[in-house]
């Protein structure tokens, strides 16, 4: 196995293509048939019977159909013929297994040409009832769970009571509860307020749907947050009394007593060390510090906000019903005035006096290629103009106007004009230091190096060989004279860059005359 760019093994990426590739039905061109096939075998399921066959999927859509729990298809039925793609597509997703089926043979010949039998697969079952439920989802079964904190805090004191007693299936029974219990509650209090933020954002209310609900809704958050600010406190105190009978004991029961096989001790006691976080969580701050606040603080806290935002959409709902407008209405009424008006110049009335921006402009240009727009085609179908700035803001034609201030920056150019001198200077003060010795008897600094390669540069110009031969040829630069000169073998010039090495020439450097120049 190899790891993949992100550091997860390979296998995981192919892994999720294919739980991915369950859901393909709920997207796929007959999805409706897809739904119908597999709510037959969820009900088949709920009767104990697990395989079916296509007739058998035939019959139990007619059955759940015809029951009126589920609102059939246009009243189509669906024959058992077109039932068999749709099961051996399911099979190629992973939703179904399939399996032979020979108990439907009389005959050897029969037998041999048996029919396959369909079951949901583990990972199939578990997304269609995902799909289920976002199917089945409605605002209206929100709610938050009041009555699970009483129920929370005895069974933690059975928890502390069977972990001090050492009863290792009571704690893993207790616990397993727990743990159901606060994943409802959590679940419950996301999809309540996911439900009434929508309820809150939301323009289409009706004033009196609102009203009719809106004291039930504010008694049941005021309910939650006092039941919630009145167990809190117990419930971090049962924890603690928890924790005194020994956590480590209590993950070592809990992991013992599970049922899941596949998984070693030691993952199964991960799994019940990360739920007994998650629960501490809840009802216990993570730090020491006051500062700090549990999960149950913050939902306390976003209960109060809700309420608040409740009443808030309460008093909007108010004022709209006493005054007979509101801001969405105003608008509504506002462009049914614009669609009403008889003409482009009441149109445009409506619109300063409505917003007081001022009347549009009406500018008049010609293409500049009057011929390729015949005159007889319309503005919205004739080609865009471009116009300039200045004709759309003020309604002039923009024009060449006073030539603009040169802005002089007499600092910049003192600051630039003092580096050029100084540069200048370092390298007059480099190449007197190159004039007083041989340049092949000792290690020239970068100054030194950068003033002779211009000087190379400078006699390299007139470094034409003529007939076969290049005389000696000089360059001058900084108030120094470069002169090369033939010589038997190859010469070398130690840099601080490096060597510098040449081909049957010697180099000389002195001082230039007061009329010196390149020779």
């Amino acid at each position: 196995m190899t790891d993949s760019a992100d550091g997860l093994p390979s296998a995981v990426p192919a892994l999720w293509d294919e739980r991915l590739r369950l859901f393909s039905f709920a997207t796929a061109e007959k999805r409706a048939d897809y739904l119908r096939v597999l709510r037959a075998f969820d009900s088949a399921r709920a009767a104990y019977v697990v395989l079916l066959h296509a007739d058998d999927v035939a019959e139990w859509i007619f059955r759940v159909e015809a029951g009126g729990r589920v609102e059939a298809a246009a009243g189509v039925p669906l024959p058992a013929v077109e039932i068999g793609p749709l099961l051996e597509q399911l099979h190629r997703w992973g939703v179904l297994e399939r399996s032979y089926d020979g108990t439907r043979a009389a005959t050897l010949a029969e037998y041999r040409n048996r029919h396959y039998v369909y079951q949901f697969a583990q990972a199939g079952f578990g997304a269609y009832r995902a799909v289920a439920g976002v199917l089945a989802a409605r605002m209206e079964d929100a709610s938050l769970s009041r009555l699970v904190l009483p129920e929370l805090l005895a069974d933690l004191h059975t928890l502390a009571a069977a972990n001090r007693d050492g009863d290792a299936e009571r704690v893993y029974t207790t616990l397993r509860r727990l743990d159901a219990a606060l994943t409802d509650l959590a679940a419950r209090a996301a999809h309540f307020y996911l439900s009434l933020g929508d309820l809150v954002r939301t323009t289409e209310i009706t004033p009196e749907s609102f009203l009719a609900h809106k004291d039930a809704l504010l008694a049941h958050m005021r309910e939650f947050s006092m039941d919630l600010a009145r167990f809190a406190p117990r419930l971090a105190a049962a924890i603690g009394d928890v924790e005194e009978t020994g956590i480590e004991q209590l993950i070592g029961r809990a992991a013992g007593c599970d049922e899941r096989v596949l998984l070693s001790q030691d993952e199964r006691a991960v799994d019940w060390r990360s739920r007994w976080d998650g629960l501490r969580t809840w009802f216990v701050a993570a730090g020491t510090e006051s500062s700090e606040t549990c999960e149950a603080d913050r939902l306390r806290e976003a209960t109060m906000s809700a309420i608040a935002a409740v009443l808030s959409l309460l008093r909007r709902v108010t004022e709209t019903r006493r005054g007979g407008v509101s801001r969405e209405s105003a608008l509504r009424h506002l462009a049914e005035w614009f669609v009403a008006t008889p003409t482009t110049g009441s149109a445009h009335a409506l619109y300063d006096a409505v917003f007081g921006l001022g009347k549009p402009r009406h500018l008049a240009l010609e293409h500049p290629d009057a011929e390729l727009v015949p005159t007889s085609r319309t503005w919205w179908a004739a080609p865009p103009l471009e116009i300039s700035r200045t004709l759309a803001e003020t309604g002039r034609a923009p024009t060449a106007g006073a030539p603009a201030r040169i802005a002089r920056n007499d600092a910049g150019v003192r600051r630039l004009r003092e580096a050029q001198l100084a540069a200048q200077r370092e390298r007059a003060a480099a190449a007197a230091s190159l004039s007083q010795g041989s340049v092949h008897e000792r290690v020239l600094d970068r100054r030194e190096t950068e003033v002779l390669l211009r000087l190379l540069d400078a006699a390299s110009t007139a470094w034409v060989p003529v007939s076969g031969k290049v005389d000696g040829t000089t360059g001058s630069d900084n108030g120094v004279t470069l002169t090369v000169r033939p010589c038997d073998g190859s010469t070398v010039i130690r840099t601080a860059a490096g060597l510098l090495h040449l081909n049957n020439r010697r180099l000389e450097v002195r001082e230039s005359s007061r009329r010196g120049g390149a020779r």
